[in-house]
């Protein structure tokens, strides 16, 4: 009886402390994002590897709000990314939006390179000037072929000496 007792008591202890670990995370559940109340802006891209709704909206490396949409426009077969950003951040209409990778393992961001214009975007404007993600794999294979190209030994009886003396 003693240790059905005990059983019960380590349940309800282990239950307790799930609700308590649920309740944490529903009221921490958009805890600092200062993106509330915001304003949108749009930004289209050739490809949105690794960028996904909720990703960070980063200027200067300082979160500064987060991707509330993508989308496809079937018009031009772009990414519609729809950033959702502090409204006391204002972002001049030249900057450019890049997605950056968090690292080689981590997920990407949008980076916002601000620019010189006077004028500011304003809810609803869209950043015309964007960057679309370095695609590593890409890169690797055709940094690999290229280097394997020019080590390749030539031919047998080939003359490398294109005109020059002997």
């Amino acid at each position: 009886m003693a240790q059905q007792s005990s059983e019960t008591l380590v349940g309800a202890v282990v239950l307790a402390v799930a609700i308590g670990f649920l309740g944490y995370a529903v009221s921490r559940a958009g805890a600092g994002e200062s993106t509330r109340g915001g304003y949108e802006l749009i930004a289209r891209f050739d490809r949105v590897n690794g960028v996904s709704v909720g990703s960070d909206v980063r200027l200067s490396g300082v979160k500064i709000g987060a991707v509330s949409r993508i989308g496809l426009d079937p018009a031009t077969y772009l990414a519609r990314v729809t950033l959702n950003l502090d409204a006391k951040i204002k972002v001049p209409e030249d900057s450019v939006a890049k997605i950056t990778s968090d690292g080689l393992l981590g997920g990407a961001y949008v980076g916002i390179e601000p620019g010189g214009s006077p004028d500011l975007l304003k809810s609803g404007g869209e950043i015309a000037q964007t960057q679309s993600p370095v695609d590593l794999l890409t890169l690797f294979s055709s940094a690999a072929s290229s280097q394997s190209s020019s080590s390749a030994p030539k031919p047998a009886g080939e003359d490398t000496n294109q005109g020059g003396p002997p």
